[in-house]
């Protein structure tokens, strides 16, 4: 495989939510399942800094750091030598209309282009993404460095999907590998998320902005690769 794109993953606030597997089934990519924590099914908000992004090893002007928050959820694909844990994205957001724009052409990702901004130091970390009237914003305060997450651990679950899969026009799936060392955590202290579920990730999931989360990650990140996709079906 081919990488096509590298950059570093900083500051990972991730809001994780319980919610049945009966709201993605409609979004499954064929050739997958729901990946299940201790019977649970999870969702999960994820706001993060990419940096030194470069495409094919080459930096693209004004599109090198910026913001990305994503909605997702977790999958399984077997194969004859493995199981792959991976994730399927709901909506992708980010600042910039011509990342956007190659994602959703290249890789068929759902990404749209919204305005965005950050504030990130030792002790807080925070994130913004607005359109249209609708606001949103997911803060946490950075606490005590907690390490690598235990195996098999909640946190592990959460942080250690290697793999990516879209589902894409005429029942076709795409797979692809991103790659990346164990991620170490810090206690994410005070969180809030003062989001508008319904009108930004439509209204199978207007019901989260009235649930509390199950739990609230932060992770320090690292480098990261993403190689090409391959379709799998």
């Amino acid at each position: 495989m081919r990488k096509f794109l590298t950059a570093r993953w900083q500051d990972l606030i991730m809001a994780n939510y319980e919610v049945s597997s009966e709201i993605l089934e409609s979004r499954l990519p064929a050739g997958t399942e729901i990946d299940l924590n201790e019977g649970r099914c999870f969702v999960s908000l994820v706001g993060f800094m990419f940096l030194d992004t470069r495409v094919m090893d080459f930096l693209v002007p004004f599109h090198v750091n910026f913001e990305e928050v994503n909605l997702r959820f977790y999958v399984r694909r077997e194969t004859e030598t493995e199981v792959r844990r991976g994730v399927v994205f709901v909506k992708e957001i980010v600042p910039r209309a011509a990342i956007a724009a190659v994602a959703r052409s290249l890789y068929g990702e759902p990404y749209e282009c919204w305005r965005m901004s950050n504030f990130r130091d030792d002790e807080h970390v925070r994130y913004s993404w607005e359109k249209r009237g609708c606001g949103n914003s997911l803060s946490v305060k950075r606490g005590e460095g907690l390490g690598v997450p235990e195996e098999n651990s909640h946190g592990e679950f959460i942080i250690e999907h290697y793999w990516g899969y879209t589902k894409r026009k005429g029942g076709r799936t795409d797979e692809y590998k991103v790659e990346h060392p164990k991620w170490e955590l810090f206690a994410a202290d005070e969180p809030h998320i003062d989001v508008d579920f319904g009108t930004t990730y439509g209204p199978d999931f207007e019901f989260l902005a009235n649930e509390a989360p199950h739990s609230v990650l932060l992770a320090k990140g690292s480098e990261i690769a993403v190689y090409k996709g391959e379709k799998i079906v």
